[in-house]
């Protein structure tokens, strides 16, 4: 189901239909899939991506996805690392909580490695973990908003 882009918002899960919604364009895609990792306890800023085409988010699974023109790369400066975003990024959604993460690389050392669960670790910590097993730990605020 496509909304309407001035009606579209995934601040308050309640006001959420059950079943997929699709959102098209760069604006409404960032600023709601902001509010819906707010809404789910994580930081904001986890996924800045550049010029989304469409996002979306199944209520009923979890299951979020964003689509870009192109991959990107995103550096955060408080924890000194660059993050590579494919064409489409996937994931599961629950509270405090991303899971089966696809399209995610943090650079580490010399090495691309896959992100494949972000999770808040408390409400000052964000833990990622790859599908090999390598984990580390962040602080929340290194990835607010507009970081």
């Amino acid at each position: 189901m496509a909304l309407k882009q001035e009606i579209a918002s995934f601040k308050s899960l309640d006001d959420v239909p059950p079943g997929p919604m699709t959102l098209e364009g760069h604006d409404v895609c960032v600023r709601n899939s902001a509010d819906l990792l707010e809404a789910m306890g994580l930081p904001g800023g986890l996924l800045p991506l550049e010029d989304v085409i469409d996002c979306g988010f199944n209520k009923d699974t979890g299951l979020v996805w964003s689509r870009q023109k192109k991959p990107s790369s995103h550096f955060f400066p408080r924890i000194r690392r660059t993050v590579s975003f494919d064409t489409e990024v996937r994931a599961y959604v629950s509270h405090g909580h991303l899971r089966a993460v696809s399209g995610v690389k943090a650079k580490e050392f010399l090495l691309w490695v896959p992100v494949g669960d972000v999770t808040m670790d408390g409400d000052t910590t964000v833990k990622f973990k790859s599908y090999g097993g390598i984990s580390r730990s962040f602080p929340a605020d290194a990835f607010a908003r507009g970081q």
